[in-house]
């Protein structure tokens, strides 16, 4: 097998149909056959119609849908866990789905780990032994697998409990100890299905802050499934939304919020907070050569909530410069435009000439943000 370094996913042209026919149905589907005329005609469930994702080595990719929607189904190819009916994933460069048993055994043990929504911990081993379970698998020595676990469970926050045993932990705890036994692998791929959807929401958040500060120092390929729009938001660096199988759209989290690809998509939008969300970069107007820019300068990452901010201290400005590395002028963004983020007006008419509509926003929402 290939050495599997990065961790850069490519899915192509995947399919999955579940039933004891399943290949002799791939063609039908690919010509259009619906899940639902797949199921009254021969009694096999379509599971995935033609994914194709690219995910970048270090990066986290969240894949979201609604029960039923094939997120699960999606995650549990990426290690084999399901076979596919037709299409490849490689995980740089080699086809998971061609592995034999002995090198697909070594791949799922090296090259990546799984962190799993009911925790999946052995109640009869304490914290210590849970984390270094998959260590013991791979015939680590005892003294380099507790070394390994020990730093890893201070670094997930269990420094001292290293000695309890699962029903001595709060979910919280238990889902770090399952977070800490994945990071111990070093596999370059860690595969996240739901982990935090059985967390209280304050917990749920806390958990997503340590996987973010995480990610910043061991750059893993994080594959994570969500059927929660603000986790996704928060956590996705590439967005993927199911529905019955099918991608309906995928990009960055500026995407999903200001560029929904139907009415499925904006219905999952529609409640979210797009200032707190959307980017200035998202909606400023490109530098053209030989234009000079001045004033008030704003760095490309800022929100457009934090923007308007900075607009409503600096009284007579009506616009910002959107400043990348070094201070480098990327764009110019307008008030209207800060304006047109935060309402359901299309993208295209914050670059439109201002409206007293889009003014009216602009003022709610300066004043909605002044108040906090």
């Amino acid at each position: 097998m290939a050495e599997i370094k990065s961790g850069g996913i490519k899915i192509q042209h995947l399919y999955k149909i579940f039933g004891p026919k399943a290949a002799s149905y791939v063609e039908a589907v690919k010509g259009g056959l619906s899940k639902a005329d797949l199921l009254q005609q021969s009694g096999h469930v379509l599971g995935l119609r033609d994914i194709n994702l690219d995910i970048p080595a270090g990066s986290i990719q969240v894949i979201m849908g609604l029960s039923g929607s094939g997120k699960s189904t999606l995650i549990r190819h990426i290690n084999r866990l399901i076979d596919p009916t037709a299409g490849e994933v490689l995980i740089d460069g080699v086809d998971v789905c061609k592995m034999k048993t002995l090198k697909l055994r070594e791949f799922r043990r090296r090259h990546t780990a799984m962190v799993f929504q009911k925790f999946a911990l052995l109640p009869h081993r304490n914290v210590l032994d849970n984390v270094i379970y998959g260590l013991e698998i791979c015939g680590v020595s005892r003294s380099e697998s507790v070394q390994t676990a020990m730093r890893w469970i201070e670094r997930v926050g269990l420094k001292g409990f290293d000695q309890r045993y699962p029903n001595q932990l709060s979910g919280g705890m238990q889902q770090r100890v399952g977070l800490a036994r994945a990071l111990a692998m070093d596999a370059p791929v860690l595969l996240m299905d739901e982990a935090y959807s059985a967390l209280d929401p304050l917990i749920r958040m806390d958990m997503q802050s340590v996987l973010l500060d995480l990610q910043k120092e061991i750059r893993k390929t994080i594959v994570f499934i969500t059927h929660d729009l603000d986790e996704a938001l928060r956590l996705g660096d590439q967005i993927a939304i199911l529905r019955d199988g099918n991608i309906v759209q995928q990009g960055t989290k500026q995407d999903i919020v200001l560029r929904p690809a139907d009415e499925y998509v904006a219905n999952f939008v529609k409640q979210v907070n797009r200032g707190r969300v959307v980017s200035v970069e998202a909606v400023m107007s490109p530098l053209h050569a030989g234009v000079a820019v001045g004033g008030e300068s704003v760095a490309a990452g800022t929100t457009v909530e934090d923007a308007i901010s900075m607009l409503t201290r600096h009284a007579g400005a009506d616009s910002l410069t959107v400043v990348g590395e070094g201070n480098q002028p990327l764009g110019t963004v307008t008030l209207r435009q800060l304006a047109c983020a935060l309402t359901t007006t299309s993208e295209a008419g914050c670059y439109a000439a201002g409206s007293q509509a889009d003014q009216r926003a602009f003022a709610d929402a300066s004043l909605a943000v002044s108040r906090g």
